[in-house]
């Protein structure tokens, strides 16, 4: 009985998160812009983020500017397919850098210091 109701309270989370993820407010492509330039600033600034993470990583930054400014050329606006491939472009950078803040190198050590 308990791996029953064990089963069926998980499920009742892992079904929930969706919904609660979808409940978040939506951001702007500038606010969401904004922040990550902001979370790779502050990585840069900490030493969470090395300079080679941090030039892959602005790359990426740069190459989404420019898709965005495609896709509002393309059609007078962001239709909603697009807004969707962009929010999902924006997620896995923001994972990306996220991960390398705290993938535990830090720019001491890249840098030929020691701190």
């Amino acid at each position: 009985m308990k791996r029953l109701l064990l089963s069926l309270s998980a499920l009742a989370i892992v079904s929930a998160a969706p919904l609660a993820a979808q409940a978040a407010p939506w951001q702007s492509v500038n606010q969401r812009q904004a922040n990550l330039d902001r979370r790779i600033d502050q990585g840069i600034r900490s030493g969470q983020i090395t300079r080679p993470e941090a030039q892959r990583l602005r790359s990426e930054f740069r190459s989404l500017g420019r898709l965005e400014v495609q896709y509002r050329r393309s059609g007078g606006g962001l239709s909603m397919r697009e807004r969707r491939d962009l929010d999902l472009r924006f997620d896995r950078l923001s994972q990306r850098v996220y991960a390398q803040k705290h993938d535990r190198q830090d720019r001491n050590r890249y840098d030929g210091r020691r701190g």
